[in-house]
């Protein structure tokens, strides 16, 4: 009897250890998503959800090209990583992060406190405000003007909010692309776009009839968000983020893309610009 009864302790104490060296195992493997470090990622790949196109920031074909594409792959490249951007609706781009379709987005998204409770942001690393474009000649000029008119803005985005929330259009008219809403712009289809001031001001170079005829001070900023809890690889970005601001890459890069200095604010160690306006829906 005491023979048995000590067979029976010791499969219990195996049985036990088995259970919590699984469990540990069961973990670290639930956990990945969430504190994944940057030498976790699959093959050396960052893996980049991004909406396309949306210029200056990403737009073209594989491989793309924009400031987002700029600063993504130099930092990167400093981790020893490969960025591999992911064309992604907007509107599902967070929704695919928490799922684990990416590590990062990189999309000229809005860091709000809303969106923070389920999305951990970098330090901000662009200050924007909104705009109102209008075509050449039209009596409109500032955001007064808009009572009764027919407003363009990409869905899901800060201006289709301000358009709605904000002024006294008629009618807001949503597009999946800003190009289309700016295509509607040329055809009379809208009286006016509110949209993201580097977004509309890089756009007038190529649609010469079209013009940006006021800034919409909403102070927002962008970051690159993450899967809530990656604090490994955030943290890894951020540290980048900094020293490409410190050592003047990134002054080269917003140089190239929007033909002036970026603002002082903006180049200080973990801060942006102004601060963000809390807006929702957001890009």
């Amino acid at each position: 009897m005491k023979r048995l009864t000590w067979w029976r302790v010791l499969a219990l104490m195996l049985a036990i250890v088995v259970s919590l060296v699984g469990a540990g195992c069961g973990d670290d493997s639930n956990d990945s998503g969430s504190s994944s470090s940057v030498a976790t990622l699959e093959k050396g790949t960052l893996k980049v959800g991004s909406n396309i196109p949306f210029p200056p920031f990403e737009f073209g074909k594989a491989p793309y090209q924009g400031f987002d594409v700029d600063l993504v792959n130099e930092i990167s490249k400093r981790l020893d990583l490969k960025a591999e951007f992911i064309k992604t609706p907007f509107a599902a781009i967070f929704r695919d992060l928490g799922q684990g379709r990416f590590d990062m987005v990189a999309s000229a998204s809005t860091i709000t406190p809303q969106r923070e409770k389920s999305v951990d942001f970098s330090y901000p690393y662009f200050p924007a405000n909104q705009s109102l474009m209008v075509k050449k000649g039209s009596d409109i000029q500032s955001a007064n003007d808009l009572a009764g008119k027919t407003v363009g803005a990409k869905l899901a985005t800060t201006g289709a909010a301000y358009a709605k929330d904000e002024t006294d259009a008629k009618t807001v008219r949503t597009y999946d692309q800003i190009d289309d809403a700016f295509d509607a712009l040329q055809a009379g289809q809208v009286d006016a776009v509110i949209n993201d001031f580097p977004t509309s001001q890089y756009a007038t170079r190529a649609r010469k009839d079209l013009v940006v005829v006021g800034e919409i001070p909403t102070g927002e900023q962008y970051g690159f968000g993450f899967k809530k809890g990656n604090d490994g690889l955030r943290n890894a970005v951020n540290k980048e983020l900094d020293k490409v601001k410190a050592d003047g890459t990134y002054t080269k890069i917003y140089r190239k893309w929007l033909q002036t200095d970026p603002p002082e604010s903006i180049l200080k160690p973990g801060t942006g610009g102004s601060a963000a306006s809390g807006t929702e829906p957001v890009k």
